[in-house]
């Protein structure tokens, strides 16, 4: 049975404290179901089965020895390629860095091991964090677990896929435009991006420095608030967290005032995605909830702002991969200039290379005041669209994508059509206020569909708080994609 018969990380933590079961058998259990989910969707870069056990050893030693259990204690997780861990590869989905071997952990894996959580695995993703399919992967795509013709959503596909198949663990992802919460929405299960600065990013191979933030996908709000909370706080490593620890994620009361934005509920929304979304407004009604419409009226320009920033930025930090410094190195050069070119043009895909153009385009002399400048002056207006909302309502809920997963290849060659996946999602980076995506039902083609829950900067436990209600309410987060052959 995945996860060894507990369907989220809590109960299996819980039963660790208890004595049902110990952390190896707990590690065991999860280990098993990942692999038969790896070879079901292709979502594992690097395996540390072997290491996690003797971590797992050594934690039911301590737990015999009298030692109090921790906040994770016994969970396992996996964390995304380009979340630098001491073991394996940290190569973020790209050949450029393909053997890359991190010196240290990032701050977030330090302190989930901290937590007694048990690192099991990296999972793939597009490269540098580009893309929204999970097909842009150096490494080959990952596979839908509800179908396996379809993609996973990006770039946090292979965290996804297994957060949807295996039970009794957790995933990190990052989320620099709706990276952890579309592929959250398009394999049904719980995905979080906190608000900007509540997470380190130090450790995180950087795409956009202003909107990346690292966060969990999981079976559920809950699981996601007990990880939340052990990643989260100040980080003399990373100048841009907030200075102040937050608030406990976990106690924070059920907002009350729920906004509905108009501008995110418009015709280009799959039928059944706007049907799902509505049923749950009306499960917040029911339970009490206020619900007014109201307007966010820069949501048509925040794709388009989103692309020139995010570009702007991954130009700046992918510079430093040109094959003396950093990345793979060309063979027998000619030159400096042949150095340059070979070694970026072999170590990068099509989408890392169309972005870097992009950024550098648009920062470019001449161009930066047109594009760069007037994004950033975008960027401001949509922060401040949401603010008008938040004086308002509590929370916002609304569509995490417009439709449900697409087949594999059907978008991949036609960039404009991959970065409409965003539209729902973007905004809330540009703004740097937290999210989540929570299960809302399936397709009438028996696919995931996403709701998405947006909070005021700071109102990360507003969300989860919301997320938890409504999976009290509903039945939708415990849907497991059909059976496959192993």
């Amino acid at each position: 049975m995945p996860g060894g018969g507990y369907r989220t990380a809590l109960e299996c933590r819980d039963a660790i404290a208890r004595g049902e079961v110990t952390v190896h058998q707990a590690v065991e259990r999860v280990i098993q179901s990942i692999e038969i989910a790896d070879r079901l969707s292709d979502a594992l870069t690097d395996r540390f089965f072997e290491a996690a056990l003797e971590v797992a050893r050594t934690a039911d030693q301590r737990l015999a020895a009298g030692g109090p259990p921790r906040s994770l204690e016994g969970i396992s997780f996996t964390a995304k390629a380009n979340i630098a861990t001491t073991e394996g590869r940290t190569n973020a989905g790209s050949r450029i860095i393909e053997s890359h071997r991190a010196a240290e952990d990032a701050t977030v894996i330090a302190r989930l091991r901290s937590a007694g959580a048990i690192l099991v695995g990296k999972t793939n993703c597009d490269e540098f964090a580009m893309g929204s399919s999970t097909e842009n992967s150096a490494f080959g795509p990952v596979r839908n677990p509800w179908d396996p013709t379809r993609v996973p959503g990006g770039s946090s596909g292979g965290a996804a896929a297994l957060a949807a198949m295996v039970e009794g663990c957790v995933h990190l992802g990052s989320d620099t435009g709706g990276s952890i919460r579309q592929p959250a929405s398009f394999c049904g299960v719980t995905g979080m991006k906190p608000t900007y600065g509540t997470v380190s990013r130090s450790g995180l191979v950087a795409f956009g420095s202003s909107l990346d933030q690292i966060g969990p996908l999981a079976r559920d709000a809950r699981d996601a608030g007990a990880v939340l909370a052990a990643m989260a706080g100040p980080d003399p490593l990373d100048a841009t967290t907030r200075p102040e620890r937050p608030d406990d994620f976990t106690t924070a009361a059920t907002p009350r005032r729920i906004g509905v934005p108009r501008d995110y509920l418009t015709d280009a929304i799959e039928p059944s995605t706007r049907s799902a979304v509505e049923a749950a407004i009306e499960v917040f009604r029911a339970d009490g909830a206020s619900v007014e419409e109201v307007s966010l009226p820069m949501t048509p320009y925040a794709n388009a702002c989103y692309q020139v920033v995010s570009t702007a930025e991954a130009s700046t930090n992918l510079s430093r991969f040109d094959g003396v410094h950093v990345g793979r190195r060309a063979d027998d050069p000619t030159d400096l200039l042949d150095l340059y070119t070979r070694s970026r043009g072999e170590g990068f895909g099509a989408e890392v290379r169309r972005r870097i153009l992009l950024g550098t385009f648009v920062l470019s002399s001449g161009f930066q005041e047109a594009y760069y400048r007037r994004a950033l002056r975008v960027r401001r207006r949509i922060a401040d669209d949401f603010a008008e909302a938040f004086s308002r309502v509590d929370v916002l809920v609304a569509p995490t994508s417009p439709f449900p997963a697409f087949p594999i290849g059907e978008r991949v060659t036609d960039p404009l059509a991959l970065y409409a996946c965003d539209i729902l999602t973007v905004g809330a980076n540009l703004a740097g206020i937290p999210a989540i995506s929570i299960p809302g039902g399936l397709s009438p083609e028996g696919l995931p569909i996403g709701v998405q829950i947006l909070g005021p900067w700071g109102g990360d436990g507003a969300v989860l708080a919301l997320a938890r209600r409504f999976q009290e309410l509903t039945s939708h987060h415990t849907a497991l994609p059909p059976e496959g052959e192993a």
